[in-house]
């Protein structure tokens, strides 16, 4: 995508469908005027009076326990600078979208319009009754250090200035562990920092509180070395000037073990890494280049620990490891403000988790046979689930230690468990499967390329390395697309129909006569077909001209499922096709099976769909606990609808004891974990959260997704295809832009699971 273009792109992400990132959703019934009576005048009265008694009372009748305003004054707005309050709101109301999907928080955005410090401090503590926490943002040197420091001062709440303190914490967590592996100890390692502003002096502080010694620390800017000589240092920046002549970083770096990048890209260059002592520790967080490439420092030296602020390499320091949980715990407790134990906290409990085993989703996010600590592994991942329940609690109890705590928490299990309940939905599960399909991205076939919404998810494949598109269809309509799209990538382009594609067309259509000319087609009829698309799309599959397809925009499910049935052999050891949508629910990710293939599926059949199903959860990393949902519980009726899933899950107890399973159970049942217990304890799923639906026909699975989907919203990637010898997924007629990029990974991420079965078959 070309500037222009990607330009565009961004704007029309912030302005449609509706203009910004987040919005104020009810949290009451409202329904009624009994409601409204009791949302406002006279009930509201109540819980007002009860404030007035006691002013603590606030965090019980209202939302200021879970609120945090993210709030600048749009001096220092990313690398963009001092662009103004409001250009900087886009920024803020991210922010406040993070704080949303990591740790459930919510957020105003607060666009203060005063370069004057005591003004700003004077807005914020004037706002300050209506947060239960402050998170300052883009808000430049020397000035955001003072706002912060009179405002953990002068506030009751917890205060924090993320662009200071957030980096801090997640890099000194790297550094214990980056240290431990290189054999060093803090207090003896000799550390170059590049960059003197607000988030490298914090990191500085920090790395003190972890046991670097000040007198081992050379601190750069953007003119060189600080100086105890030099007037322009501010008082912060002086702490860290050393006596004497300045040195080059060239000359500082000889002999060093440690750098600390937070300026500017490529100015760390290989010869410097070269002089530096054994097993160096190399962190180069400018943003979005840094210091010194991955690629070239790995190359330059094998023995380098490295650590970036980027996605696509090891070891990201990342701040949306640190501030949405930070906050959550300090929030928890009612804390007063956030002290340095809390801090320290966070890096202690980031450097542990690192340590532990990793689990099964977060390795198959990043496609990796198994992540464990060590050079490549430092660091967290920023889509582990364990996050949240390890941070928040560690800054909790930080919080109770040192005394600054107003809610102690009495029930560390039961408080862990909230935590994890409070992940809901914010589509981790989309970013996993993006993020595993770019581990190893294959050559898609969008078989309706010359469909402008089609055309628009395989530029967002291919762009965002999700995987290599071949388009199929009228070779100009498709570049004509192209260029309004601003998609000037060269890709394969085929037309079927096309003179050029006569000896291919052939050749499929005598590959595919003879594996059907006794089931009644000719070769007549087989050169025909050929020319249709989704027929030569298959063939490319079959042949390994493509690792996978996707079709099925612009028909209905039943005309393209055929010539895919028709053409492509069931996998291994299936004997049934079936799909299943994997549903982006308020209580997680959710498989429901069959959802478009078999109308009525007998008991057998049913068997073979939950098996399927449960492969498919688990390699996305989720264990499936299913439910075979009906209208009846347990033997409630004697109906053969009914009886036909109890005979499934008898026969899945017996052989395939490893699989949580039970029914047949209403839904309600199924999806009420406390209710379930109560009524029926003796279920395997009692005391579970499901995450899995077997439904006994088409029509209730059908019908129950499409619900979802359109009454609540509810993301939905599917119909995933199940039991196929090859990578093929088929859309649901108009499939939005979105839906389509999400299948088309979940085809990417199938090519990869089928060519590692092949690879361990070959063995």
């Amino acid at each position: 995508m070309n500037k222009e273009s990607k330009r565009r792109e961004a704007l029309l992400y912030h302005a449609k469908p509706t203009p910004g990132k987040i919005q104020v959703v009810p949290t009451k019934r409202y329904a009624t005027q009994r409601d409204l009576s009791l949302a406002y005048s006279p009930g509201v009265a109540e819980p007002c009076l009860e404030i007035e008694k006691d002013v603590e009372n606030v965090y019980k009748y209202t939302a200021k326990g879970n609120l945090v305003a993210v709030i600048s004054n749009g001096t220092a707005v990313l690398g963009l600078g001092d662009i103004g309050p409001e250009a900087g709101k886009p920024v803020m109301e991210g922010k406040g979208l993070l704080f949303k999907i990591f740790a459930d928080i919510d957020v105003f955005d607060i666009e203060v319009d005063t370069k004057n410090v005591e003004e700003f401090i004077q807005t914020v503590k004037n706002i300050a009754p209506t947060f239960g926490g402050i998170n300052l943002e883009d808000i430049k040197a020397p000035e955001s250090f003072e706002i912060e420091r009179r405002l953990v001062e002068e506030l009751n709440i917890p205060v924090m200035h993320d662009d200071q303190h957030g980096t801090a914490i997640i890099s000194a967590a790297g550094l214990i562990n980056a240290l431990e592996i290189a054999g060093k100890k803090p207090e003896e390692v000799k550390m170059v920092i590049s960059g003197a502003g607000s988030a490298a002096l914090a990191c500085a502080d920090l790395y003190i509180a972890v046991g670097v010694k000040r007198e081992n620390i050379l601190m750069f800017n953007s003119k060189g070395l600080l100086t105890k000589n030099n007037p322009s240092l501010t008082e912060m920046q002086l702490k860290f000037a050393v006596e004497g002549d300045a040195v080059s970083l060239a000359e500082a770096m000889k002999g060093s073990d440690v750098f600390i990048g937070l300026s500017s890209g490529n100015i760390l260059l290989p010869e410097m890494l070269l002089s530096m002592n054994k097993n160096p520790i190399v962190f180069a967080m400018a943003n979005p280049n840094p210091e010194i490439d991955y690629n070239l420092a790995v190359e330059t030296r094998k023995d380098v620990i490295m650590a970036t602020g980027r996605s696509d390499f090891p070891n990201q320091i990342n701040n949306v490891l640190g501030f949405p949980y930070i906050f959550r715990g300090a929030l928890d407790v009612r804390a007063t403000k956030i002290n340095e134990e809390m801090k320290m906290a966070a890096v202690r409990a980031l450097a542990a988790l690192a340590k532990e085993s990793v689990p099964e989703q977060v390795n198959v996010a990043y496609g990796a046979t198994k992540l464990g600590f060590g050079r490549e592994y430092i660091i967290p991942k920023p889509f582990d689930p364990r996050l949240i329940n390890t941070v928040s609690p560690a800054v909790a109890k930080a919080a109770i230690e040192s005394g600054i705590a107003k809610n102690p928490i009495a029930d560390w299990d039961k408080y862990e468990e909230e935590l994890l309940e409070r992940l809901g939905n914010d589509n981790k599960m989309v970013r996993l499967i993006s993020n595993r399909a770019k581990m190893d991205p294959k050559r898609i076939v969008f078989s309706e390329a010359d469909h402008l919404d089609v055309l628009k998810a395989a530029q967002i494949v291919y762009e965002e390395g999700i995987g290599f598109p071949i388009l199929l269809g009228s070779r100009d309509i498709i570049k004509e697309l192209m260029k309004e799209l601003g998609f000037d990538a060269e890709v394969e382009i085929i037309d079927p129909k096309s003179k050029s594609e006569i000896e291919r067309r052939n050749r499929y259509a005598t590959t595919y006569w003879q594996s059907r000319k006794r089931r009644g087609i000719s070769l007549l009829d087989a050169q025909r077909l050929m020319r249709e698309r989704n027929y030569f799309a298959a063939m490319m599959v079959n042949t390994g001209e493509a690792d996978g397809l996707v079709t099925g925009y612009s028909r209905s499910y039943s005309t393209v499922v055929k010539p895919m049935l028709q053409l492509i052999d069931k996998a291994q050891g299936a004997s049934l096709v079936a799909t299943s949508n994997m549903m982006m629910t308020s209580r997680g990710p959710m498989f429901l099976s069959d959802t478009a293939i078999n109308i009525n599926p007998s008991s057998e059949e049913l068997v073979k769909i939950a098996v399927m199903t449960a492969k498919t959860a688990r390699m996305f990393g989720l264990e499936p606990v299913i439910a075979m949902v009906s209208y009846s519980n347990f033997g409630s009726s004697t109906h053969e609808n009914a009886s036909k899933i109890r005979d499934a899950v008898a026969y899945l107890h017996e052989n395939h004891p490893d699989l949580i399973v039970d029914g047949d159970i209403q839904a309600d049942f199924a999806l009420n974990p406390e209710m379930l217990t109560e009524k029926f304890p003796f279920s395997k799923l009692a005391g579970k959260k499901v995450n899995t639906l077997i439904f006994p026909n088409l029509d209730s699975a059908n019908i129950t997704y499409k619900l979802m989907k359109e009454l609540y919203k509810t993301g939905s990637i599917g119909p995933i295809m199940m039991g196929m010898g090859k990578p093929v997924h088929i859309f649901q007629l108009g499939a939005s832009v979105e839906e389509m990029v999400n299948m088309a990974a979940i085809t990417v991420i199938d090519a990869q699971e089928k060519e590692n079965r092949e690879k361990k078959l070959n063995k």
